[in-house]
């Protein structure tokens, strides 16, 4: 159980770090732009904006690897930054685009309910 447990947080760390390109890198480029659905302009100027957010998303993935690093012992690490991506997936689904909750928070919750069930 363990193992499955780890990782799904390592998947989630994972897509926190892909976020994270996404955000600081990849904005304003033609792909970046697609994935999210915006146009030029408005990339280029929230791209600043975005660039924070990635940052954000960075410090979650690297909370999570700290978590894993630690194996068992991280286990409270791994559930304070689990339970920080599932409220910033929530806020973000409420606050800017539904999706968000199933791309974050719903991996987020699974790999939580997956570590609290192997502690």
């Amino acid at each position: 159980m363990r193992s499955l447990a780890d990782a799904c947080v390592a998947l989630v760390a994972a897509l926190h770090a892909g976020f994270l390109v996404l955000e600081m890198f990849l904005w304003d480029t033609p792909r970046g732009r697609r994935i999210f659905g915006l146009t030029r302009e408005f990339a280029r100027s929230t791209r600043a904006l975005a660039a924070n957010q990635g940052l954000y998303n960075g410090f979650l993935a690297a909370g999570l690897a700290w978590g894993l690093a630690l194996g068992a012992a991280g286990d409270a690490v791994k559930i304070f930054f689990l339970a920080c991506v599932i409220v910033a997936g929530v806020f973000g689904a409420l606050t800017a685009n539904v999706r968000i909750l199933w791309v974050q928070a719903l991996p987020g919750a699974a790999a939580l309910a997956l570590v609290l069930a192997a502690g």
